[in-house]
C-alpha cells in the first residue's frame, strides 16, 4: 500500500518514512501542501495522506479540501495542536482522523491500518462506480453499501434513519421539512404524527453523529421551516 507524507520538516517525513517502510508500506513524500494536492491528482495508487496541519504558504486543512473536490484518499492529520476547534476544523476540513504529536509508534500504525483497509474494502477501488458523500462532523456516507461512517469508523443507522440523512445530504444546502421530508423517506402523504416521527429521527442521528447533539452542526435546525445539511 501507498502512503504519501505531507510535512514541511524533513526529519518528520523521515521518521515517518523509517516507520512505515519497516511496517512493510511503500511511501511518497511532498514537502507542503500544493505539492501534496499534485501529487494525490498524479496518483491514483495513494492509499492515504499523512497530512500536517501547519506548513506556509497552504495549510493542511487547505490541502485537503482542495484534494476533496477530486479524491476521496483518506487523510490522516498529524499536528501538535489538540484542542477540540482544532479537531473540529480538521474533520471538517476534509479529513479522516487525527493524531497529535507526540505520537506513540503503535498508535501510529493502528490508525494506518485502520483507515487504508476501509478504504480499500469500501472504496471498490479501481471499479470507479461507488460514490462517497462526504458530510460535516468526520461523515462519510456510501450509498452504494448504505453505510455512514464518522472519523472513519462505522455508525450502526437504522434503515430509516440511514435513508433521512442521505435525503438531507442529496438536498445539501436547502432547507427540507418535516413534511417533504416524510414524504421522501416514507412515500407516504404526511399525517399529524408525522412531525414526530422526524423529530425522533433527527434526535437519534445527531446522538449518533455529532459532536455535540445539544449544538448540532450536521443536522440543523431551521426554526418553524424543516432541516438542513451544508
Amino acid at each position: 500500500m501507498r502512503i504519501l507524507i505531507v510535512d514541511d520538516e524533513p526529519e518528520i517525513r523521515n521518521i515517518l518514512r523509517l516507520l512505515l517502510e519497516n511496517a512493510g508500506y511503500e511511501v511518497r513524500e511532498a514537502a507542503d501542501g500544493h505539492a501534496a494536492v499534485v501529487e494525490v491528482q498524479n496518483d491514483s495508487g495513494i492509499d492515504l495522506c499523512i497530512m500536517d496541519i501547519m506548513m506556509p504558504n497552504l495549510s493542511g486543512i487547505e490541502a485537503t479540501k482542495r484534494i476533496r473536490e477530486f479524491s476521496t484518499v483518506p487523510v490522516l492529520f498529524l499536528t501538535a495542536k489538540s484542542l477540540e476547534g482544532d479537531k473540529e476544523a480538521a474533520y471538517s476540513g476534509g479529513g479522516d482522523d487525527y493524531l497529535v504529536k507526540p505520537f506513540s509508534r503503535s498508535e501510529l500504525l493502528m490508525k494506518v491500518d485502520a483507515l487504508t483497509r476501509r478504504y480499500n474494502v469500501y472504496r471498490a477501488k479501481g471499479d470507479g462506480s461507488e460514490q462517497f458523500i462526504r458530510l460535516a462532523s468526520g461523515v462519510l456516507i456510501s450509498p452504494e453499501m448504505r453505510e455512514v461512517t464518522k472519523n472513519g469508523m462505522p455508525v450502526d443507522v437504522r434503515d430509516k434513519e440511514y435513508e433521512m440523512l442521505l435525503f438531507l445530504a442529496k438536498n445539501r444546502g436547502r432547507v427540507i421539512s418535516p413534511s417533504e421530508l416524510y414524504e421522501g423517506v416514507w412515500g407516504e402523504m404526511p399525517l399529524p404524527s408525522s412531525n414526530n416521527t422526524i423529530t425522533v429521527h433527527v434526535l437519534n442521528l445527531r446522538r449518533k453523529l455529532e459532536d455535540d447533539p445539544s449544538s448540532p452542526k450536521l443536522i440543523r435546525t431551521i426554526w418553524g421551516k424543516g432541516y438542513q445539511i451544508d
